[in-house]
């Protein structure tokens, strides 16, 4: 679909949009604008001319409710609309000039197995096809209009698309292609890789000073006292009176009281924290805290009480690693750097040509493993991507894969035709497929032609009309 047909308009862009059936074609190109000449005309195919009428009609038969046109006219609903009515003409040009006709007696029979329309056994019943059309307040001329259009549209992508099946010998290759057997020998890069543990501090705190404006952290000093109704007032139960209390506290630190003089005329003693970072994602309210240091003071809620804080000092600190957990996070961080450094090194080693069997024993030590994967729909070992990715690879080569969490060295060691029947459901569906890709192809060919072939005018004062009379 397009955005704007005063935009689309310009250019020649493909992008008739049409129902066969249930299943969009989507193919169409555009002139200029022409904005004088009969302003009952709001759109032009060639020498086809579209009426407000027209559109109108078409609006109307749409069954979109006026309301829902006018809550998004800014959104373009006109414009879109009226690609539909441009796409069917078009579309109907093209069945008139490839002269594709319709008999009634076809007509007929269409309408006679649509299964909407049969009883429990199977038969056809004209009473289900009144009540539908009665249901659907649409008259039997109109319904059998819209049968035969879409029917002669379908004939005509039926003709497009005529002769488009791949020869039997090469469907039969790329099948064989695709389902041949695959030996691999593989290397789960996980027993390669340091371990964390293996890691020195001194090799850490070299990280640390390579990285070091990424890693530094802001910690901060703060200071929180948590407000309730017994300490607050004396009482158990949340009442109006401790709610003017938390007024009067907002009230006196958007006057820039400070926190000291409100805790000493609350008598509440408050907790300090210092040096404080979070190391989890633990939902408590120092971590809430450290979420809003920006703030210097601030009352929130927690749970069922409030918490008035302070933020005495803020400080950017390098990591500690006398820190268990920040020990740990850069750990971490070592670890995964180490992994994409060797990752790298190897593949830079396979493209160069330099990696060779004696280097992937080397790498293996005795961690070797052998799979035979079927075809390239087994996925039962690794993910489909890397599936595909070794098969179309030649034998002998070396590759780097991965799924959701290792990575693996693949050295690709022989493949083999498997036997099959074309017969098979899957070999059916296969040709199925691959003919239906190619007749994709086709139409995506002839969408390039109808660019050349037709010329789309719109009426921008027409249309502009129809939109302000749905405001």
């Amino acid at each position: 679909m397009i955005s704007s047909l005063r935009n689309f308009a310009k250019t020649k862009i493909a992008g008739v949009f049409v129902f066969i059936i249930i299943i969009p074609f989507v193919f169409w190109g555009m002139g200029s604008m022409f904005n004088s000449g009969n302003t009952n005309n709001i759109a032009q195919v060639n020498n086809t001319k579209i009426s407000t009428k027209d559109f109108m009609n078409f609006i109307n038969l749409s069954k979109v409710p006026q309301n829902t046109i006018k809550e998004n006219l800014d959104k373009n609903i006109i414009e879109d609309l009226l690609s539909r009515v441009i796409s069917s003409t078009l579309l109907d040009l093209e069945i008139k000039a490839f002269d594709i006709k319709l008999t009634e007696l076809i007509l007929l029979k269409k309408i006679k197995t649509n299964k909407n329309f049969h009883d429990e056994n199977n038969n056809f019943q004209r009473t289900k096809y009144e009540k539908f059309l009665i249901t659907n307040n649409i008259s039997a001329s109109l319904f059998e209009q819209r049968v035969k259009s879409n029917e002669l549209q379908k004939k005509l992508f039926e003709y497009i698309g005529a002769g488009t099946a791949i020869p039997n010998f090469l469907i039969k290759n790329l099948y064989e292609e695709d389902n041949r057997s695959l030996e691999i020998d593989y290397i789960d890069l996980k027993y390669f890789y340091k371990r964390k543990e293996e890691f020195t501090n001194l090799e850490k705190k070299n990280f640390i000073n390579e990285n070091l404006e990424a890693l530094k952290k802001e910690y901060i000093d703060f200071e929180f006292i948590e407000l309730n109704p017994k300490n607050l007032i004396g009482i158990e139960e949340f009442n109006q009176e401790f709610f003017d209390q938390i007024d009067k506290i907002e009230i006196r630190i958007s006057e820039g009281d400070s926190f000291r003089n409100i805790v000493d005329n609350l008598d509440i003693n408050p907790i300090l924290i210092e040096n404080y970072i979070p190391n989890s994602d633990k939902n408590d309210i120092k971590n809430k805290i450290y979420s809003l240091k920006t703030t210097n003071m601030e009352i929130i809620e927690n749970n069922d009480n409030f918490v008035l804080f302070n933020i005495i000092n803020r400080n950017n600190k390098s990591p500690d690693l006398n820190d268990e957990d920040i020990n740990n996070q850069i750990s971490e961080m070592v670890y995964q750097k180490n992994k994409f450094d060797t990752n790298r090194i190897i593949i830079k080693e396979i493209d160069e040509k330099k990696f060779n069997d004696k280097r992937f024993i080397e790498i293996g030590n005795q961690s070797i493993e052998n799979f035979t994967i079927k075809s390239i729909n087994d996925d039962d070992k690794f993910d489909g991507d890397s599936i595909k990715i070794l098969y179309s690879l030649p034998l002998e080569s070396f590759t780097l894969i991965s799924d959701k969490n290792n990575i693996y060295l693949i050295k690709i060691k022989n493949s083999s035709k498997n036997e099959f029947s074309k017969n098979d459901e899957q070999y059916l569906k296969f040709v199925d497929k691959m003919n239906a890709n190619q007749r994709l192809n086709i139409l995506k060919s002839y969408d390039l032609l109808l660019n050349d072939k037709y010329k789309v005018e719109l009426n921008q004062k027409t249309i502009d009309r129809v939109k302000n009379y749905f405001k």
